[in-house]
């Protein structure tokens, strides 16, 4: 490091230090590993969660007769009407409960078998799920429809937690927003294939809707062939696992490159700044003042996630389609325009994430949701007065979906694995699925509450909480992109009132190699003001 090298033009030496010789560049490639990783990751779990969000509507009519027909040859007497309501109700919303279930498992699953192996894991839910749902009409079990329901929101409890997990540690950097994003990505398309899959043509038919169930296991089995033949986060195995020699054959996989000692060399900093090595509970995470706001905006996007009305925009859609004079039978169809929408909106958010950032992109999100679901109030209002009102209506529709795709459907997610070191994410994990699945229970426990008392109104409340959102982040949240772990701590620190730490992290933290071009080579020195380096 002390070396000089012959002088050349423009060779000033900053801050006194000598020029030292140019590491490698790092690879900005993506790799098939990489992507692989990220496909069937995703594959297997969030796409199964958008999925199920889906799959129930189109055979709700058939599922509610089969319910009558099995407690008519069980007991001898048609179903009241109240009761199928009530099974109906808990086959929907036992899947949240499940859902919550699953993320309380997340934190010890994490730890015992890894990222990978809770991925692994969770498929053997969703094969047992398929088989329930599947085989109850055959069976005669309405029990069966609710208990595979149940397993099934358990698989999207812990899917939901433990992929992005796995998504932020084995990507680098400068990729994390964008590999993040298969998981929205991957949530949108489920949600398009249940739409596209329920069509009457295909299996939206009573002689056919137990197969919408089975197709559950498809997914889940292609996972099960492919991601045992990648590579564990490499964090993980460094950090808790203390294999070194397996973390860097994981890097060096993901990464596409043979030297790894900066990606290596960056997570022993991490974990020689954490104060412990233990995996934190869920209390010690709640309890750190140095974590506080950092808990406090995972909890406020991710209920923001759930709460922002994107819930009840599905039930809206069908009703304004009829009122606009669309036949019965070609709904389904124009429905699927909601779902192509928020799989382009999510994928194009994938491809910009890292030019623009998350915080924009949230808070566009959230804002942008919040003005079009003042204009949707306005139409809806006006709806019967004039007859090409719906159809301005549906265009707010279509609008909503697309900025809750642009940022607030996939960022969350991201922005927890972003938030917290390796000893504190699986709590962090835990504690966001807990408010996801519970905001999710509420919504669909309280929304027909809501909109038989407030009608087309409903959707003002859906607006506070979007402005509040965005109010939040924008004055809270710093920007992640492109930082490392320890920065983003960093970058709290102020807020949370604590200290940055002894001497020694913080000259750790602090002093920076940043690449520049003089106009003749490239070159590596000390940056005084890494912050402001474009290039660290």
């Amino acid at each position: 490091l002390t070396t000089r090298l012959p002088a050349t033009p423009n060779m000033a030496v900053r801050s006194g230090l000598p020029r030292m010789i140019k590491q490698p560049k790092c690879c900005d490639r993506i790799t098939a590993c990489l992507v692989n990783a990220a496909f069937f990751g995703a594959l297997g779990s969030s796409y199964l969660y958008g999925y199920n969000l889906s799959v129930v509507n189109a055979p709700a009519l058939y599922i509610k007769k089969f319910y009558n027909q099995t407690w008519t040859e069980r007991y001898g007497e048609p179903i009241g009407a109240d009761m199928v309501t009530m099974l109906w109700s808990i086959t929907v919303s036992i899947f949240a409960i499940g859902g919550l279930l699953g993320a309380l498992c997340v934190t010890l699953l994490t730890k015992l078998i890894g990222r990978k192996g809770t991925l692994l894991l969770n498929n053997g839910f969703a094969v047992i799920a398929a088989l329930l749902l599947a085989l109850g009409e055959k069976a005669r079990s309405f029990e069966m429809l609710i208990i595979g329901r149940f397993i099934m929101g358990v698989d999207s409890g812990i899917a939901l937690s433990a992929l992005p997990m796995y998504l932020g540690e084995i990507s680098p950097r400068h990729m994390r927003g964008s590999i993040g994003q298969f998981n929205s990505i991957l949530i949108c398309l489920g949600v398009f294939t249940g739409q596209v899959l329920g069509l009457p043509e295909l299996l939206g038919q009573e002689s056919r809707w137990n197969f919408l169930f089975a197709f559950l296991a498809l997914p889940a089995l292609l996972q099960l062939c492919v991601l045992p033949f990648l590579p564990e986060s490499p964090r993980f195995l460094l950090m808790e696992r203390r294999d070194e020699a397996g973390a860097e054959k994981a890097f060096r996989a993901f990464l596409g490159k043979k030297d790894v000692s900066k990606e290596l060399e960056e997570v022993h900093a991490e974990s020689r700044a954490q104060n412990t090595l233990h995996m934190a509970s869920v209390t010690e995470l709640m309890l750190n003042p140095a974590l506080r706001w950092q808990v406090i905006t995972v909890m406020v996007t991710m209920a923001c996630y759930q709460l922002c009305g994107l819930n009840a925009i599905w039930y809206y859609t069908n009703g304004i389609l009829r009122d606009s004079g669309f036949a019965e039978n070609v709904i389904p169809y124009i429905v699927l325009s909601t779902g192509g929408i928020e799989t382009l909106a999510a994928v194009v958010s994938g491809l910009v994430i890292e030019r623009i950032g998350r915080r924009p992109l949230l808070i566009f999100g959230f804002s942008a949701m919040a003005f079009f679901f003042g204009l949707l109030t306005v139409f809806l209002n006006f709806q019967d007065q004039y007859s090409w009102m719906p159809y301005l209506s549906f265009t707010c529709i279509l609008a909503v979906i697309a900025s809750f795709c642009s940022g607030p459907g996939g960022i969350p997610f991201v922005l927890t694995g972003e938030l917290f070191e390796q000893s504190y994410r699986p709590a962090a994990f835990m504690i966001a699925g807990i408010v996801n699945w519970v905001a999710n229970f509420a919504v669909g426990l309280l929304f027909p509450f809501m909109q038989e008392s407030l009608q087309t109104y409903a959707f003002l409340v859906f607006l506070v909480v979007c402005v509040l959102g965005a109010v939040y982040l924008y004055f809270i949240l710093p920007e992640t992109k492109n930082k490392t772990f320890m920065d983003i701590s960093q970058s709290f620190a102020k807020i949370n009132k604590v200290p940055l730490g002894d001497k020694e992290i913080e000259n750790e933290l602090a002093i920076k190699i940043c690449t520049r071009y003089d106009g003749y080579h490239n070159s590596v020195a000390w940056c005084p003001h890494p912050q402001q380096c474009t290039k660290v």
